[in-house]
């Protein structure tokens, strides 16, 4: 389980350095533009959603609920990308919420940006979810502190 939740990834100093200025900048941006937004401004936001994702059983989830989770995934699930802590489980967190976001909220929108409300956003941060899950945190992530076992290299 804890090489689950807490396997770095790549120990590469050049490619971890890569995925820090990724983690960090994704996280910051979901944290800061879209997490810390929706929680400010809860009771406005609450009153205009009108989004739960149409899975079941998720979609027997309330509108209040519907928003927390979405707020759990882009405020502390970032949080976490940002630390790099249980890196791989937060970017599915994420990666699950801009699923929601791209192909049920904006199920009937367009693909590219000038429309309003639509999917590329999300599919772009679809996308740095998905080199998350692949890769890891890296070497300069919190992760990289509780897996301390030396890799064997492959001959």
């Amino acid at each position: 389980m804890k090489r689950f939740f807490f396997d770095c990834g790549t120990r590469d100093p050049l490619a971890s350095t890569g995925l820090l200025v990724m983690r960090t900048g994704f996280g910051l941006m979901m944290l800061i533009g879209h997490g810390l937004a929706k929680w400010q401004n809860y009771g406005a936001t609450l009153a205009k959603w009108t989004v739960a994702p149409g899975i079941w059983p998720l979609s027997k989830m309330t509108m209040p609920m519907s928003l927390m989770a979405t707020i759990g995934a882009e405020f502390f699930a970032a949080a976490l990308l940002i630390l790099g802590l249980a890196t791989r489980p937060a970017a599915f967190v994420l990666g699950f919420a801009m699923c929601v976001a791209a192909f049920q909220v904006g199920a009937h929108s367009d693909w590219f940006v000038p429309a309003p409300g639509a999917k590329e956003p999300a599919v772009l941060y679809l996308l740095v979810c998905f080199v998350l899950i692949i890769t890891g945190g890296g070497q300069w992530s919190l992760d990289a502190t509780f897996n301390t076992e030396k890799r064997r290299r492959r001959r």
